[in-house]
């Protein structure tokens, strides 16, 4: 695995897996069920990645659309491609709503809507509760 797979808590993150694609939770949650989308590859750039991966984003999206779809009733989805920080290939997918959302006892309110994502106002999930949004997450994959 590639260092930004890693660094998103990879195996322990892990909500699906695909042959060149895994889902992962973010430890960040700006809104409820937001994701980490990760190639395998080690490459730094969109087009870098093999023919394969782009091919198979078909399938990984729309995995991820009926799933959070189900969890969490989203509005919107947005795929963020920032690779500021973590240079692998990856997208924040964040589940936009208006309002707020219930998991656990706690609320996940979606700050930036109906506008960009306010990331830097997220639920910072420690490990057991990082490991329970894992499992309930994969149960709707």
């Amino acid at each position: 695995m590639n260092p930004t797979i890693e660094k998103f808590g990879f195996p322990q993150s892990l909500v699906a897996e695909f042959d060149h694609w895994v889902v992962l939770a973010r430890p960040a949650q700006p809104t409820l069920g937001s994701l980490v989308l990760a190639a395998r590859s080690a490459a730094t750039a969109f087009g870098e990645l093999p023919a394969e991966a782009h091919a198979e984003l078909k399938t990984v999206t729309a995995a991820i659309e009926a799933a959070l779809s189900e969890a969490v009733d989203y509005a919107k989805i947005n795929y963020l491609m920032l690779m500021m920080v973590d240079h692998e290939v990856h997208f924040h997918v964040i589940p936009r709503y208006d309002g707020a959302r219930e998991w656990e006892s706690r609320e996940f309110v979606d700050v930036g809507w109906p506008k960009v994502p306010d990331l830097g106002h997220a639920v910072a999930l420690e490990r057991e509760d990082l490991m329970k949004l894992v499992e309930w997450l994969k149960g709707y994959f």
